[in-house]
């Protein structure tokens, strides 16, 4: 019933109603008794007839006690002349009173209406909603090459603006003055200044692209077209082109005006990514974002934003000046931008004295804006669900575990001696941690599990880096086999425990090997990456290098493991008592912060 149009649910319902109205009114009333005749006869002869009502064929007698039967006689004849050949005598028929009516042509028009009158009905209104349907395809099939742009609406009380777009200060910096020249462009052209033609939005996922976006629309007082980069391809070919051509005449009848793009490598990936060559429709509709773009007909103060989180697949032709002629890169923000975009979102919260902001940027470097927002959020949450009224700075604490790692795993059970295992092996990765210099300080470690994880040592920078030194990777090795290097040394056995810090610890060696040059082998870059294009874009490496090479690749790899290896077990075998203790700490806490966790090394063992 939910998938009918409502319209042809009403009209249902109105052709019930009127299929009622007619039944009660022509069926209302009790049904009389349906007798011969002969029987009719007899009640008359034994006087138990008061009152007969002809109409037409219809003998309608009420009996004595107020009944009613009903016969049927022949239409040639009358009553009386029928019940004198039954022998009724006239004494007998005068005991009963005879009345005699014309047929009713109302009565009669009702009851046809009430049979034929609903299917009637029924079948005009699913023609009509047929023929509804059939126009409504042929719109659609007229409109089918439509881009489906939506424009801004101007002055909207929930729009986005430069304020409340936190971070990004040379991002916001760029597009406000794209703002500028489309408010005042003689002010530009008066210096020989050109509108740009495009600006690519480029940043991973989370950094605030669309948010920009929406923030430019705000700002500027021009209309402001959005549509995904998805919305043009279609698998008939040409649709796309088509999309493409009404959404630039569209522009250019509001122009000056901004077209944002979102997605954009949906549609701009490098040509010739595809088995159908340059008859691919995705070919054809990147085409003529070039042609429109940049072409024989130049695109006047039309302005187009794009966004991608993939700007290495994007075809050159498309990143050429005279196209995107601005490039904004969007990074992970760093403290003091995750500050500004922690109290952005924490305006509609009502947050408790506690909370310290500053304290929660410090525990999320690596966010993006969006994982700050649900943070935010899952702090939220989980205050509602406890039924409190203020977040508080726990809450906010819990919800960074739970985005970082996943939810806490309540109904997992550990047994003693897996909780033991656990223990040591956090103990032996947070002890490692603390007694090398290089390493990032120890903010919290527990044995309770999340997502997929059985305990978690939580590490931290004081400060934000671009750039990492080897030496921090080669302690950032021996803090991942710390772990590893204690259940063995503690237990004399190893458990499946230990597998993720193992990947992780082979693909760090290889890479400072490889990538960073961080070996014996020297300054050299091993398996450039290369890009191979057929069905779809994917990443091969390009091994640039010997055999022989290769041997000496995995010794090195091999060198700096067993390194960070022996380094692990001579802080935990020299440390035992320390161990130890932050072990025993966690049997009994579960959970060990960071301030607890510095008291522990605050008296000698």
């Amino acid at each position: 019933m939910k998938s009918l149009p409502k319209n042809l649910v009403i009209a249902l319902v109105a052709v019930l109603l009127v299929g009622a109205v007619f039944s009660t009114y022509t069926l209302g009333g009790e049904k009389p008794e349906e007798v011969s005749f002969g029987a009719l006869v007899e009640r008359i002869e034994a006087g138990e007839v008061k009152t007969i009502e002809v109409t037409g064929n219809e003998v309608r007698a009420t009996l004595s006690d107020d009944a009613q039967v009903v016969t049927r006689k022949e239409s040639a004849e009358s009553l009386s002349t029928i019940l004198t050949s039954y022998g009724v005598t006239p004494e007998q028929l005068k005991a009963s009173e005879i009345t005699v009516k014309d047929a009713s042509t109302r009565s009669y028009l009702a009851s046809a209406l009430v049979t034929t009158l609903p299917p009637i009905i029924v079948i005009v209104v699913v023609f009509y909603f047929l023929a509804r349907q059939m126009q409504g395809a042929n719109n659609r099939a007229m409109t089918f090459g439509s881009s489906g742009a939506r424009e801004a609406e101007k002055g909207a009380k929930n729009r986005v603006t430069f304020a409340d777009v936190a971070g990004a200060h040379e991002a916001k910096e760029e597009l406000q003055e794209i703002v500028e020249f489309l408010k005042n462009p003689k002010k530009f052209a008066d210096l020989g200044a050109k509108l740009p033609k495009g600006v690519l939005l480029m940043g991973r996922p989370g950094t605030g692209k669309t948010l920009l976006s929406r923030a430019v629309a705000g700002e500027a007082d021009v209309p402001f077209f959005h549509i995904s980069g998805s919305e043009f391809v279609e698998m008939f070919v040409g649709v796309g082109a088509s999309r493409v051509r009404d959404l630039f005449a569209k522009a250019k009848k509001g122009a000056p005006c901004i077209v944002f793009i979102d997605e954009i490598d949906a549609v701009g990936r490098q040509r010739g990514a595809g088995l159908g060559g340059s008859h691919d429709e995705r070919e054809q509709t990147l085409n003529q974002i070039l042609v429109e773009m940049d072409g024989f007909d130049p695109n006047l103060g039309v302005i187009v934003i794009a966004a991608t989180n993939r700007p290495d697949v994007l075809d050159p032709a498309l990143l050429r000046p005279g196209r995107f002629d601005r490039r904004v890169t969007l990074d992970l923000p760093d403290i003091n931008e995750r500050e500004a975009i922690l109290k952005v979102h924490a305006k509609n919260k009502p947050l408790e004295a506690d909370v310290d902001l500053r304290r929660v940027a410090e525990r999320t470097p690596g966010f993006a804006g969006a994982d700050l927002m649900n943070l935010l959020n899952e702090a939220a949450i989980r205050t509602a669900r406890q039924d409190r009224k203020a977040v508080t700075q726990e809450d906010v604490l819990v919800s960074i575990e739970k985005v970082l790692l996943g939810p806490e795993r309540k109904s997992y059970v550990m047994s003693a001696k897996e909780k033991k295992v656990t223990a040591y092996h956090e103990a032996g990765h947070a002890l490692v941690a603390k007694m090398l210099p290089n390493a990032d300080p120890v903010h919290k470690v527990s044995i309770i599990s999340r997502g997929s994880a059985g305990g978690y040592t939580l590490k931290l920078p004081l400060e934000d880096k671009r750039m990492h030194a080897r030496a921090e990777f080669v302690d950032d090795l021996a803090v991942l086999l710390g772990g590893y290097v204690s259940e063995k040394e503690t237990f004399g056995d190893l458990t499946t425990g230990a597998s993720d810090d193992l990947k992780k610890c082979s693909r760090l060696a290889r890479e400072l090997v490889t990538r960073y040059g961080m070996s014996d082998l020297g300054p050299v870059v091993f398996g450039e990456p290369e890009e191979m294009v057929f069905l779809g874009r994917t990443m091969n490496e390009n091994r640039n290098y010997s055999e022989q090479t290769a041997e000496r690749i995995d010794a090195e790899v091999s060198k700096l493991i067993h390194g960070a290896m022996e380094v692990a077990r001579a802080i935990i075998t020299g440390k035992k008592e320390y161990l130890d203790r932050i072990a025993n700490t966690l049997l009994e806490k579960e959970t060990i912060e960071k301030e607890a966790f510095e008291a522990l090394f605050a008296t000698p063992a």
